[in-house]
Parts: structure tokens; sequence; C-alpha cells
């Protein structure tokens, strides 16, 4: 049983209102995620060159093989966890894409749902890699009250004054933006003075579930 199962409807805190539409659901693929978010090639290289300078320093002094040992057994933790992480990341996390907002279920530990409505993103990009996954980063027009922390990894790097929230690593990207495009034009163009603000909060958990 996890903090999910009890969702009315998978990866929203709540069920739909009348008239709105789900036109896409998606998650980060946790390869890509672990390569692209959590860095475990960087790391990986990282412990590589540790590993040959202390196997180097135990050759040239005659010493014992220990520290290199260590060094293979850390760094082999490390990827290992990191790759934990972010495949913990991605079960945890649901993209949505309605004809009224996009809607983040994120958090592993802590979970929470972000919802942007359509009329108050400004623009969509795309960045795409040779395995057809990417991210689509996503710009927010006027002030939004949005924490790189909060939103990490679903952000885009180094935007820390003005965080961009964005989908990251997921399957078939070009086409998936394109529809986020799409969807935002015709949202805008139906209810162009609809500017909300973007809102996060606590995904529904097992206790509200009993509660309820």
């Amino acid at each position: 049983m996890t903090e999910y199962d009890h969702e009315p409807i998978r990866g929203l805190p709540g069920y739909l209102p009348a008239g709105e539409t789900i036109l896409w659901q998606g998650a980060p693929d946790w390869r890509t995620l672990a390569r692209t978010a959590y860095h475990t090639r960087l790391v990986a290289g990282y412990f590589a060159l540790l590993t040959g300078w202390a196997g180097a320093s135990a050759f040239t002094t005659h010493g014992g093989y220990l520290g290199l040992e260590m060094t293979i057994a850390l760094g082999a933790l490390a990827v290992v966890l990191l790759h934990l992480l972010a495949w913990a990341a991605a079960r945890s996390t649901v993209y949505t894409l309605t004809d009224r907002r996009i809607v983040l279920r994120i958090g592993i530990a802590v979970p929470k749902c972000v919802n942007l409505p359509l009329g108050m993103i400004g623009s969509v990009d795309l960045a795409t890699r040779a395995n057809g996954t990417g991210d689509v980063p996503l710009e927010i027009a006027g002030p939004a009250k949005l924490g790189i922390l909060a939103l990490w990894p679903h952000a885009r790097p180094w935007t820390f004054v003005r965080p961009r929230p964005m989908l990251r690593a997921i399957p078939e990207a070009q086409a998936v933006a394109a529809l986020i495009a799409d969807s935002c034009r015709a949202a805008q163009h139906q209810a162009p003075a609809a500017i909300a603000k973007p809102q996060t909060q606590r995904a529904p958990s097992f206790a509200d579930a009993v509660a309820a």
C-alpha cells in the first residue's frame, strides 16, 4: 500500500470538475532521470578517477589495497543509491494534462500536487535526446510563488530566481510538448483573462482516506 492508493483519479488530488477532460498522462523514464537529474554517470566517472588514483598510490607505495577496495565499494554504493532515488522519484511522479491545467503529482517522502492553469503558461520549451525522451520546461506568466526546492527535480536547472516547472525525462517528449502548446493556446483563446495562480497542495494520504 502506498500514499497514492486512495487517489480518486491517478495523479490527481480529487475528482475532475464537470467539463474538464484528461488529455494526457505520463511519468519520467527513470533511467534517463538517473542520468540527467541525479548525474549517475558523472558520479561514476568521479569515483573511477578516485579508484585510479587509489590504485596508483597503492602500487607506487607498495602499501595495501584497502583504500582501493573502499573507494570501489563507496562508488558502487553511491551509484546504486542514486539509481534507487531516480526510480522512486519516477514511480511517485505523474504528469497530467487536462484541457484546463497541468498537474504535477510529485514527491517521494512528502507527496504534493502542483496545479498549473493553462491560462498562466507563457511558453512551452523542449529539449530532446537521442532515445526519444526529453524535458518540457514551462514558463509561468506573471508572478508565481513556486520554490525550486519544492519542485526539484521537476524544475529547469539553474532557475533559482524564477523557477520553471518542468516535465522531465518523459517519453515521446516532442509530441507531448506540441499537445501542451496546443492546449495552452486553446485555453487562452477561450478565456484570455482567466489567469489563476499556481497551487501546491498535499496529495491525499491513507490517513485522509480513512478519515473520509
